[in-house]
């Protein structure tokens, strides 16, 4: 197996050898062309933002700056959205689901490096693939690392470090990150906290949901 081989299934390699630090470069070279964009040039942030992920859904948002390693091992469902400083060290895949919500300043790692000092100063690096369901919020500030999935329907709560899977339908925050409870059918008339939707609001989603 050369480095790269290596790397993609998810086996110590070195970063620099068999190609992998050219490919690096290509990948900044477009995400420097993506951060650096006139606002308004919709049709070129979605041609790139296309090009430098491995796939995407039809409809798919990705606010500048924007920061990854290769780009083509990163997989994101439709109708994904993530806001300012989104950062993805896709050294192993990272695969998102449908209707994602990622707040600014969110980073997920899949890369890592050996615990003991003399197996990390081998040069020697790791990356383990990252999973997130449908449906998930992710709150800002929150780092995802890695090796971890995360289910269907789940918030996760501003400045969390996920450091363990978390289950379907609930809310988990903190560091390292733990659930706090589920999510269930009483959560549907709320928008925050205690405060619910007005009737006009409320009108307009089973509006929604029925087309």
């Amino acid at each position: 197996m050369n480095q790269k081989e290596r790397m993609l299934a998810g086996l110590p390699y070195k970063a620099w050898m068999d190609g992998l630090s050219e490919e690096r470069l290509e990948n900044r070279k477009k995400i420097h062309k993506f951060n650096h964009l006139e606002p308004g040039n919709f049709e070129e942030k979605d041609r790139l933002l296309k090009e430098i992920l491995g796939k995407t859904g039809r409809s798919i948002n990705i606010e500048a700056p924007f920061q990854c390693d290769y780009g083509y091992n990163i997989e994101v469902g439709e109708n994904f959205f993530a806001n300012y400083n989104f950062t993805v060290l896709d050294v192993g895949k990272v695969i998102i689901g449908a209707n994602a919500q990622i707040a600014p300043n969110v980073s997920i790692y899949t890369a890592g490096h050996p615990i003991h000092p003399d197996s990390r100063n081998s040069g020697y690096e790791y990356g383990i693939e990252v999973t997130v369901g449908d449906n998930v919020w992710i709150g800002g500030n929150s780092v995802i690392c890695p090796g971890v999935h995360i289910g269907n329907n789940v918030v996760i709560g501003a400045g969390s470090v996920v450091t363990k899977d978390i289950p379907d339908w609930c809310i988990a925050a903190g560091n390292p990150c733990k659930v706090i409870r589920q999510i269930t059918e009483a959560d549907r008339k709320y928008f925050f906290k205690d405060r619910k939707f007005d009737e006009e609001a409320w009108a307009d989603i089973h509006f929604t949901q029925k087309e």
